[in-house]
């Protein structure tokens, strides 16, 4: 257990300690290098392992080793500097598709002391426009599809050969990535120095519950991430898949970090299609998939296509992050694919993979857990309308304390200063628990919790009632604005195909099995739920479309 002081007493089984109300993480400590000049690429290229292959690319077969890619990071990382004229503190923005060359592009432009951050493909112009402006990105990385969707006169290199668009003149071409790849380096070796403090990466947040903001990560940030990625063990011959969208911070941190340093193969799907995933498995013999939630509900809705057309017989492991899983999703893909493990895991864009994770089977069969807390993490639960510091199953806040804490967001000191405090514990907005075992559990997140009548009623226990519902595909739980009760909450249902499944019969279905003060008392039924890309629903989204009614 990774104590901070000696003199502390803490359980041995919770990792509470009764003397400063802190909980300290049960696994081994972190072995953080103290050069206070060493970059995460640098970091990540020391690391020892036997690793051959380092990224496939699904469609088309491509591969790179190791060697290719630290190749390619030289030279990409050689013609940003002495060509593009990238420097120290400059931000480079990546909008891309998932590509085996996305992780090349970050390694390259950390290296340099460089910032990189991403945006999400899908989103508007006047989105990326947005997000631009407040991120002042010197060049951006991207394809020729995607290319009209940047303003006019910004440096572009482009990450594809294909020729199938012509790009207007007010685009700059200043670089094709393929070029690059394959450029001879200058020879010339001089770059700036690198400090842990430096910024490495600046992704935005989902805002899932307000406007999205560039949360801002150091070098000493990712590197305690890869240093915790190591410690966790996962097996040197696994093979994954991702699926996961490259530009948010869970595909970042495990795929152009994490699985790099470790020397693990990666198949990379360049946009998530189930049967496609399901090819790649059987194709690459994959032992593990990084999903999110909606994915591992839709292996389990079409489960007896996926087993009578694919061998799956490699597959070992499903890590699921993003939002949480409920037991009746857990016990269903269990029950479908009885062979493969879930594991879990909680974290933030903020907390750079620092939270808590399952790492067996065993672990993940406490239903609704997202396991022990990460190595050097400290947690905090905090009551949200008192202040105190709670205890063993008391549920509150979430306060997070590490090396790997985000140092807040960029041009935003008010947020900052809101989220992570003078002591630096991010305040998380998560409304969760720790049990005698150590084990977290999240109940909701504080901002969305429906006050009724002065009641509060956690949406997402709602929402798991109601997927149990043999005609709901998903569903999702809103404040609904009352005058008499302030509050009362409303339900989107998404019903499974050819059912008649009225208003009525979900509210009763709900009415006989909460508090009179958790029924729902509104349905309006949707051919979708709106989510991030990590599977998080968009409430926002949702409470708008409610409220544009009124």
């Amino acid at each position: 257990m990774a104590y901070p002081e000696r003199s502390l007493i803490v359980d041995p089984r919770s990792g509470f300690c009764k003397s400063n109300s802190t909980f300290y993480s049960k696994r081994q400590p972190l072995s953080l290098p103290p050069n206070l000049s060493l970059d995460v690429t640098t970091f990540i290229s020391s690391q020892p392992h036997r690793g051959k292959t380092a990224f496939i690319d699904a469609a088309t077969g491509q591969c790179l080793t190791f060697s290719d890619l630290w190749r390619a990071v030289d030279r990409v990382a050689d013609c940003l500097y002495h060509e593009v004229g990238i420097r120290r503190g400059d931000v480079v923005l990546i909008l891309s598709p998932n590509s085996i060359y996305i992780p090349v592009v970050c390694l390259s432009v950390m290296s340099l002391g460089a910032v990189f951050t991403t945006a999400n493909t899908l989103n508007t112009s006047g989105e990326i426009s947005k997000q631009i402006a407040d991120s002042n990105p010197t060049l951006v990385f991207t394809t020729r599809q995607l290319a009209p969707k940047l303003p006019v006169a910004i440096s572009v290199v482009l990450t594809d050969d294909e020729v199938y668009q012509e790009l207007t003149s007010a685009i700059r071409v200043v670089g094709i990535l393929s070029e690059m790849v394959k450029k001879e380096p200058s020879g010339q070796r001089v770059r700036d120095r690198v400090n842990q403090d430096d910024t490495a990466m600046m992704l935005y947040s989902s805002g899932t519950t307000g406007p999205s903001k560039g949360v801002i990560s150091s070098h000493r940030n990712l590197t305690a991430h890869v240093a915790r990625f190591i410690s966790d063990n996962l097996k040197r011959d696994d093979i994954f898949i991702c699926t996961v969208p490259m530009f948010h911070t869970y595909g970042l941190l495990t795929f152009a970090m994490g699985t790099v340093a470790l020397g693990l193969t990666v198949v990379i799907l360049r946009r998530f299609q189930l049967h496609d995933m399901m090819d790649a498995v059987e194709k690459h013999r994959a032992t593990a998939l990084a999903l999110a939630p909606p994915v591992l509900v839709a292996m389990i809705n079409e489960a007896d296509l996926i087993k009578a057309k694919y061998d799956l017989s490699s597959l070992k492991t499903v890590r699921c992050g993003g939002a949480p899983l409920s037991k009746e999703v857990t016990e269903g893909f269990l029950e479908k694919y009885p062979t493969v493990d879930i594991l879990q895991g909680y974290a933030l864009t903020e907390s750079n993979g620092g939270g808590a994770f399952t790492n067996s089977a065993e672990e993940s069969r406490r239903y609704g857990t997202a396991g022990t807390l990460t190595s050097d993490v400290e947690v905090r639960i905090v009551d949200p309308n008192t202040g105190r510091f709670m205890g063993i199953n008391q549920t509150g806040e979430l306060w997070l304390k590490g090396p790997s804490i985000s140092k807040g967001y960029f041009k935003n000191q008010e947020a900052t200063n809101e989220t992570i405090n003078l002591e630096g514990w991010l305040k998380t907005g998560d409304l969760c628990y720790i049990d005698e075992d150590g084990f977290l559990f999240v109940v909701d997140r504080l901002k969305e919790l429906i006050k009724y009548k002065g009641y509060q009623v956690p949406p997402a226990e709602l929402e798991a009632l109601l997927i149990t519902h043999p005609d709901i595909l998903d569903a999702a739980v809103i404040p609904f604005p009352d005058k008499e009760a302030g509050q009362y909450p409303m339900a989107y249902v998404v019903r499974k195909h050819e059912s008649n499944l009225s208003e009525k019969q979900v509210i009763d279905f709900i009415s006989k099995q909460v508090a009179p003060y958790k029924k729902i008392r509104k349905v309006s039924f949707i051919n979708s739920i709106p989510k991030t890309a990590s599977g998080k629903t968009l409430r926002k989204d949702l409470i708008k479309l409610a409220t544009s009614k009124l």
